[in-house]
């Protein structure tokens, strides 16, 4: 336990958590330039321009390869980690958001009647668009690259 302390020395941790903190805080600016508001909402809520989730494991991935090897076994397994990520974040939680929105939408077309229905509606909006994985991406690899000079 006297190790956990030095977590922090881990830079290639540091660097990509860096790279998530900055997307999350890049959708204040996103929702500012579309809605001309701030919204503190988007901080925590899932979905959003640009993923944080592919920023966080793409900025990892590029930082093992950069510290430990582009050949190695540590690279290869944080990559699939990264293309696991980034393919639920934009097809399976995305294809979930819809079927919620679907099914919201069917309740409320059902029970219109039956104002006593209080059924909770589902969150629709739980994925990314594949453009906000790619934008994730980018922004993640490129603040590995630019942290490079810290590994």
């Amino acid at each position: 336990m006297q190790d956990f302390g030095k977590i922090l020395d881990n830079h290639v941790l540091v660097v990509a958590l860096i790279a998530c903190l900055i997307a999350q805080l890049s959708k204040i600016i996103v929702e500012l330039a579309r809605h001309g508001k701030v919204s503190l909402r988007v901080l925590t809520t899932t979905g959003g321009m640009p993923s944080a989730h592919s920023a966080l494991v793409t900025c990892l991935a590029a930082g093992v390869g950069q510290t430990v090897g582009w050949a190695s076994p540590e690279f290869a397994i944080a990559t699939i980690f990264a293309i696991i990520v980034m393919y639920d974040a934009a097809g399976v939680r995305q294809a979930a958001g819809k079927q919620a929105r679907i099914l919201n939408q069917m309740i409320d077309e059902l029970f219109r009647e039956h104002p006593t229905f209080s059924e909770d509606r589902l969150k629709e909006l739980l994925g990314h668009t594949p453009v906000q994985v790619i934008v994730g991406s980018v922004l993640g690899v490129t603040i590995s690259w630019l942290a490079a000079p810290a590994y």
